[in-house]
């Protein structure tokens, strides 16, 4: 081995270890002086000399490399004007649009349905009822609305009711579209865990607040996003209008 790339290869073994270093002393302090801080999932040098990132589930936080000093808030990049903390979190919470599970959505095809994105709403938000609005503008799109009644009991039952209903699309958009209120499901052999598995889905995927919007390429959209933007976002996704 030639003399440069000894020297090549030592430097990489050091920074390795600084790295590995700096890790076991914030785990240590923050061990001993934050007992009750969640767990940390990984840790890892940013662009900033001497500080690290801490991922907690999807959470992020900075901490010096001696864990002396734990930041909460948003890295920006004021070259690039980018909010480097919202990129990361972004890309965490990203789903695979494969995985959604579309037999417990309400599906709606309007024209070719050759675009998708998904929809998690609860039947008594507001913003979702203002959401759907703009949905039914859309063309070629097929829509999953993954029904999450987060809202309270009233939003149980409503849920229940448009999921058991004969025609359940006919029944959702009636209720979110004109305030038709959905009959009373008699049916027991409704599967109503479907709506409970869409809890567990939105619980998992950190889809606190009605409604979300998921893109095919797995970034989401919070809040009753105007149907141009939803448009923009859905032509990112799949690269085509």
């Amino acid at each position: 081995m030639n003399t440069s790339l000894k020297a090549l290869v030592w430097a990489s073994l050091c920074l390795g270890a600084s790295a590995y270093a700096g890790e076991e002393a914030i785990r240590k302090a923050l061990a001993e002086r934050m007992p009750n801080l969640p767990k940390i999932d990984e840790i890892s040098k940013t662009a900033i000399p001497g500080l690290y990132e801490l991922r907690m589930g999807t959470d992020i936080l900075y901490a010096d490399e001696n864990g002396d000093h734990l930041i909460e808030g948003s890295l920006f990049n004021t070259r690039t004007k980018q909010d480097l903390t919202k990129a990361r979190v972004d890309k965490l919470i990203a789903i695979d649009f494969a995985t959604l599970p579309i037999k417990d959505a309400i599906v709606v095809k309007q024209g070719t349905g050759s675009r998708k994105i998904a929809v998690f709403a609860d039947p008594n938000c507001g913003y979702c009822k203002r959401l759907e609005k703009d949905l039914v503008t859309l063309k070629d799109v097929t829509i999953y609305n993954f029904v999450i009644p987060i809202l309270g009991a009233d939003s149980q039952t409503k849920a229940r009711d448009i999921w058991c209903s004969k025609d359940n699309l006919k029944a959702w958009r009636s209720w979110m579209l004109e305030g038709a209120v959905p009959p009373r499901t008699m049916d027991s052999k409704c599967d109503v865990a479907a709506i409970e598995r869409n809890l567990a889905f939105s619980r998992k995927h950190k889809i606190n607040g009605t409604p979300a919007i998921f893109f095919e390429d797995g970034s989401r959209a919070p809040g009753a996003v105007p149907a141009a933007q939803i448009e923009k976002q859905m032509q990112a996704a799949t690269g085509k209008p």
